[in-house]
């Protein structure tokens, strides 16, 4: 039998539990819900209820367009990320060169230099370049683009890399001594084996350039906004139900996608 002791400590375990994932979860419960409320300026208790926001935030163009410019933006990104990041991932893990350690660091930078930081510097080098070159980037759809692969890529590098490293080499040196070229290695053995780890990072790329709000202020053009810069955008003048509106269609777009996910490749096999 359990001793006393032992309970108190799975009790204390359990109750901490709960109290985490309350934390995490009840944010965002509670934006699903402030989205109904009727109320003309956000206030707690609610007045009653309606899908009013829902349709008035649709209507608004700068919501619209930052939707499309968003998904547009990210999907782009997370193709590039895919392109760069599968044969970056291989040639770390199964290349053998001075200097690996460092190019992974310089690789996973992105994710650790703030956003901030990390905006307004390519911001200025987009100047740059456009000084030296004439070349407008800074204000423009492809200085947006290389700004979010950059936010994908170190995601599509981490999560490939754990799981080509979980992949012995000695499976794709046997298909290779059986005549099997390296385009057949890779296609019919190793991809299929870190699938989970490819879609996981893809999944990961996309969610984080659709979310970033920091490199995105410094690159937008004049003409153009990405979701999250329109939210920032209203929040400054309007204070009401509309803002939970669009969070929450986020919300559900990134469950689904995560659901989707997990459905068709285990992402706890990826980590």
């Amino acid at each position: 039998m359990m001793s006393n002791r032992a309970k108190s400590v799975r009790l204390a375990y359990t109750a901490t539990s709960i109290l985490v994932i309350g934390f995490i979860v009840l944010p965002l419960v509670f934006i699903v819900w402030m989205s109904f409320f009727s109320n003309k300026i956000l206030s707690f208790p609610p007045e009653g209820y309606t899908l009013d926001w829902y349709r008035r935030a649709w209507e608004i163009s700068d919501f619209r367009n930052g939707f499309f410019l968003s998904l547009r933006t990210s999907l782009i990104a997370t193709c590039v990320a895919l392109g760069l990041g599968l044969p970056a991932s291989f040639a770390l893990v199964r290349g053998r060169f001075k200097g690996r350690e460092t190019i992974n660091t310089i690789l996973m930078s992105p994710m650790i230099v703030p956003g901030i930081v990390g905006g307004s510097a390519l911001f200025v080098f987009f100047l740059e370049v456009e000084f030296l070159t004439g070349w407008r980037i800074a204000g423009s759809s492809i200085g947006l683009i290389i700004a979010h692969s950059l936010i994908a890529l170190p995601w599509m590098i981490r999560l490939v890399t754990t799981s080509l490293i979980s992949v012995p080499p000695s499976v794709e040196e046997a298909a290779r001594s059986l005549g099997a070229g390296p385009l057949t290695v890779f296609f019919r053995v190793t991809l299929p084996v870190i699938r989970s780890g490819v879609i996981a990072g893809s999944l990961f790329a996309f969610v984080n350039s659709f979310i970033d709000l920091e490199k995105s202020i410094f690159l937008v053009g004049p003409d153009s906004t990405t979701l999250q810069i329109a939210l920032i955008n209203y929040l400054e003048w309007n204070f009401d139900s509309t803002i939970g509106a669009v969070a929450t269609v986020q919300i559900g777009l990134i469950t689904l996608l995560l659901l989707i996910t997990d459905r068709y490749a285990k992402l706890s096999r990826a980590f």
